[in-house]
């Protein structure tokens, strides 16, 4: 039902964002993407794309260029941080399609060049929305501004769109901080270790998540969860170290402790939420991903929800046309919002794949096979 002059834009070109911008593009509609950075870099960060993700890829044809580059376990191993013992030998196959462990930046750099030439923009600093009824003017903080029929929120747990609809509010700081650090397998190669594909270690307050990120195995990645009382700084992270590490996981595992020796640089995030929000929409716009649900990182699916947003969104405007907006945000919060508020919950509590237990409802989902449930029926 899309005519192709309705212009949707997009604000945030991370994983949520550019999917979206890139689905819409394929179901004909004329989509524009706003990123604020002046450019994208291979920042040192490690994804998961489960099958449920990998389902949506297809449909964009970019499935067997994510596979090509990343690592593919075939299990999500759970261990005790501390003995070595085995918690959960979690099966990641037969679900519908692939499991991934990537590199952030270079799966990034395969969405953000799915899009259609010269509609992501960069340097465009979000400044002000203006929803008149009619349109959405957009201003952004270089001094240009465009207009567009409907705004889609992809711009992170620091959302100005959501902003916009709900007013400022800080988000919730966790009690939590999370260390990122790649490290070179040659680095590894000197231990009489095994150093496997996907483990997350799991201590009694804090836990450490290891995998490749790469196809030929030459990086490995670690993400924590550590108890830190108060985030202190002013900016998106912090510098750690070696020592600190050593301090943070005193006692645990050899594999952990070689890891740590092998680690040249790590950095420390505050891991932040909220709320589930009260609404998704209002007139003219809509939120998506971290916009609206935020979660702690411990299931490895926060993006994998917006990417999942990205998909019914696209398949609500589909049904209903740009011109039908608030039917098709109405439909898409009905049949998203059970899911994603279940999958933040569980993600929050750090519960997931502790022990032996059936993922099925979190990677055998296909977006594309659930009928869409009417707002009258949810």
């Amino acid at each position: 039902m899309s005519n192709g002059k309705e212009k949707i834009a997009i604000i945030g070109a991370g994983l949520g964002g550019a999917v979206a911008g890139t689905l819409l593009q394929h179901a004909g509609f004329d989509v524009n993407v706003y990123e604020q950075a002046p450019a994208f870099s291979r920042l040192g960060a490690g994804i998961h794309m489960g099958p449920n993700v990998l389902k949506i890829f297809e449909r964009i044809g970019v499935d067997k260029k994510v596979i090509g580059i990343s690592s593919t376990p075939s299990h999500w191993f759970s261990r005790d941080g501390i003995t070595g013992e085995y918690t959960a030998r979690v099966p990641l196959e037969g679900y519908g399609h692939t499991y991934c462990t990537v590199h952030r930046g270079d799966l990034q750099a395969i969405q953000c060049d799915a899009l259609q030439p010269g509609t992501l923009h960069f340097g465009k600093k979000l400044a002000r929305l203006d929803d008149n009824g009619t349109d959405v003017l957009i201003e952004f903080e270089d001094g240009t501004s465009v207009r567009a029929d409907i705004v889609i929120g992809a711009d992170g747990i620091n959302s100005r769109v959501r902003e916009t609809l709900l007013g400022e509010e800080k988000p919730n700081y966790s009690g939590w901080v999370g260390h990122r650090a790649l490290i070179s397998s040659d680095k590894l190669k000197k231990y009489d270790l095994t150093f496997e594909d996907c483990v997350k270690w799991w201590g009694p307050d804090r836990h450490m998540m290891v995998y490749y990120t790469t196809a030929r195995r030459d990086e490995y990645y670690y993400v924590t969860g550590v108890p830190h009382p108060a985030w202190e700084f002013d900016s998106a992270f912090v510098d750690s170290s070696r020592d600190e590490m050593a301090a943070s996981f005193e006692g645990y595992h050899p594999i952990i402790q070689a890891l740590i020796e092998s680690t040249d640089e790590v950095t420390k995030w505050p891991l932040f939420n909220r709320n589930p929000l009260p609404l998704w929409s209002k007139g003219r716009l809509v939120l998506l991903g971290d916009a609206c649900h935020p979660m702690k990182p411990h299931m490895a699916q926060g993006a994998a929800m917006a990417i999942e947003d990205a998909a019914m969104l696209t398949r609500c405007l589909q049904e209903t046309g740009v011109i039908d907006f608030r039917t098709a945000f109405g439909l898409y919060e009905t049949n998203r919002r059970d899911r994603a508020t279940r999958v933040q919950s569980v993600s929050n509590a750090n519960t997931f794949l502790l022990e032996q237990e059936d993922p099925a409802w979190v990677y055998g989902y296909d977006i594309y096979a659930e009928s869409l449930k009417s707002e009258t029926a949810a």
